[in-house]
């Protein structure tokens, strides 16, 4: 009996088999037999719960104990971070903010224009204190930095580089709560955050630090994100540790992550999308490495040969349109081999439900022209997860076509941050949805066609704003602001924004963003802001895409001058208007753009077109283009 009990808890607790049998004898001395089973039995499932963010590490060291954890290019070297290196620091760290006098709920701001290791160890560093994170975008105005420090009440602020500090100094005599900073980078003006390490270099007070961590729960704060905000101030949105815990594992079981494998992160980690990533990276053994920026995600890939990242439909578009240039620069059968295999990848579909003809023309197509696009993506990328905004159905096809396929799935800061979300097994994947929703989370679709959440990945409420937490949160079920529909299949599909929607003076109501996705579709068109609120008719404000245009142009043997002149040249007009056509023919009369203008200007965060997530800013798009849409509806300018 005893050695069946010892075998079942063998089996139950993942032990070897000599290793329990050895310490349930020693302990059988003092008379403890069951007892002792269970005490290990228990200390084995304790030391693999993670209930707080800082757990992530410690549980991966368990598991994993991984040599490459952490990766960041210094220097043109690639310098790794290994598992217990990682926790080490996080202590150092904790020990020397305890030393510098953070207390429990203190808010520390964080604010890096990359993603690095050094960010990942002040977090965990942070939360172990029982302090929380307030992870700030690097791209907003000097005045929203003031902002979001006083707000949350910020005590210490760690910053990257030069551009960052340039903006919190500007503005430190104005947080008075502000008491000191410190730089990643290594700045003649600024302390280094080394100088937090050495302060906690002697470990003397970690015991301390212990009874802090123990005195976090999972209900705890754990961070303000601070949404960017189509319209006014923003707000700090208050998540717990297991606000985003819960959404980590139950993510887990959607992606096919597996232990040692090799993520590249380069979406900003100030945003929750890719926050909670780089926990779930860590809670399935992954390595991460920090790509050094947008300019240089190309040759990382190459470097770095990821089988994993994250993605928004925005970089989708500029890869697809790269790759769609160089194959547009081909002559003769070379050409007509690639436009014949994007054009078979447009008709995608998962799980050869376009049957074994189409099937076998795919694999033909992957490998003369497809297996060239994973050459030139790092050639071991096998998924990308898309969130942020709405991702094109062609996208997904001829990514998945390609054997890469993109799991789009759904989600806001509010909800720490996923919902829904496509996996390629288990028949989870349908193109032109954001997948099923996860576990533990319900959903539900209001009267009006409003996606409404309940689940424990739903935030605590807005940070000091008791009004607006109510406004959202009603009968204990977050109201997305989204309009949605599920499918018989448990589908979940977004098909607007609710405050976005408007109707026409003829009592129509139009879905701007329905129409905006299908027209940048298009190559001509990068951004498109669809308007007509109030009006006769709907109509659009249109950016080029100006880099596009030139290359058609010069193909055309059209000269063009500036992009202040483009936007006027006659036949650019006349071949957009083409798009405008194309795009009007999926619509509904009423819904037709029947106007647009084109604006010289790109669109773009610092200008404030774009939240950081690279969502209209409608209200300021309108204000700076209020000539052109009194122009479009003849008002008196």
């Amino acid at each position: 009996m005893l050695t069946g009990l010892v075998s079942l808890y063998c089996w139950f607790f993942g032990l070897k088999y000599s290793q329990l049998l050895t310490v349930y004898f020693i302990l059988s001395v003092v008379k403890y037999h069951v007892l002792s089973l269970f005490c290990i039995g228990y200390l084995k499932i304790t030391m693999q719960t993670v209930t707080r963010l800082f757990d992530f590490p410690y549980y991966q060291l368990e598991k994993y104990k991984l040599q490459k954890a952490l990766v960041t290019k210094k220097n043109g070297v690639w310098e790794a971070t290994s598992t217990q290196d990682y926790i080490d620091k996080a202590n150092a760290v904790s020990r020397g903010l305890l030393r510098l006098g953070v207390q429990p709920n203190d808010k520390i701001a964080v604010i890096s224009m990359t993603n690095r290791t050094e960010w990942n160890i002040m977090d965990i560093g942070i939360l172990q204190t029982g302090a929380q994170n307030v992870p700030i975008y690097p791209t907003i105005s000097e005045e929203d930095y003031e902002y979001v420090l006083n707000h949350s009440e910020s005590k210490y602020c760690f910053v990257s580089c030069d551009e960052v500090l340039e903006k919190v100094n500007a503005i430190k005599p104005n947080v008075k709560s502000l008491k000191g900073v410190y730089s990643f980078d290594d700045l003649k003006t600024c302390e280094h955050w080394l100088k937090v390490l050495e302060l906690g270099a002697d470990a003397s007070n970690q015991e301390e630090v212990e009874q802090r961590k123990a005195a976090v729960s999972g209900d705890d704060l754990a961070t303000l994100i601070y949404t960017s905000g189509t319209t006014g101030r923003p707000k700090g949105v208050m998540l717990t540790h297991d606000n985003i815990v819960s959404n980590v594992i139950a993510s887990e079981e959607r992606v096919p992550f597996e232990a040692g494998g090799v993520a590249l992160s380069f979406l900003p980690i100030c945003h929750i999308f890719e926050r909670m990533i780089l926990y779930l990276y860590q809670y399935c053994g992954i390595e991460i490495h920090f790509a050094e920026g947008l300019d240089k995600i190309s040759d990382n890939l190459k470097e770095v040969r990821p089988e994993v990242m994250t993605v928004v439909p925005r970089l989708l578009e500029k890869v697809y349109d790269s790759i769609i240039a160089k194959g547009g620069a081909l002559t003769g059968i070379k050409k007509k081999l690639f436009f014949w295999a994007v054009e078979l990848g447009l008709q995608y579909e998962p799980y050869g439900a376009n049957g074994w003809w189409y099937e076998k023309k795919l694999g033909l197509a992957r490998k003369l022209i497809f297996s060239k696009w994973q050459e030139g993506l790092g050639g071991n990328l096998s998924t990308m997860v898309s969130g942020s905004a709405a991702l094109q159905q062609r996208l997904s096809r001829i990514f998945g076509a390609a054997g890469i396929p993109v799991m789009e799935g759904y989600g806001l800061t509010e909800t720490s941050p996923v919902i829904s979300v496509n996996q390629v097994k288990n028949g989870g994947w349908k193109i032109g949805s954001v997948g099923r929703i996860i576990k533990h989370v319900e959903v539900k679709i209001a009267d009006d066609g409003e996606i409404l959440c309940k689940g424990p990945n739903v935030m605590k409420g807005y940070y000091k704003d008791p009004v607006k937490t109510a406004e959202v949160i009603k009968d204990g079920y977050f109201h997305t602001g989204d309009i949605g529909e599920i499918d018989p299949e448990g589908f979940l599909r977004i098909t607007d924004r609710k405050k976005e929607m408007f109707k026409t003076s003829g009592g129509k109501y139009v879905a701007p963003q329905l129409l905006e996705n299908r027209f940048k579709q298009s190559r001509f068109i990068e951004q498109i802001m669809v308007v007509g609120e109030g009006e006769k008719m709907p109509a659009a404000l249109i950016q080029p895409n100006f880099e596009f245009l030139y290359a058609w142009a010069e193909r055309h043997n059209i000269t063009l001058g500036e992009n202040s002149d483009i936007v006027h040249n006659e036949k650019v007009i006349a071949r957009i208007q083409e798009e405008v056509d194309l795009a009007n023919a999926d619509f509904a009369k009423w819904e037709k753009v029947k106007q647009f203008r084109l604006t010289p200007d790109v669109w773009s965060i610092d200008d404030a077109h774009l939240t950081p997530t690279m969502k209209l800013r409608r209200k300021i798009i309108k204000e700076k283009y209020l000539a052109l849409y009194n122009d479009i509806y003849g008002h008196p300018q």
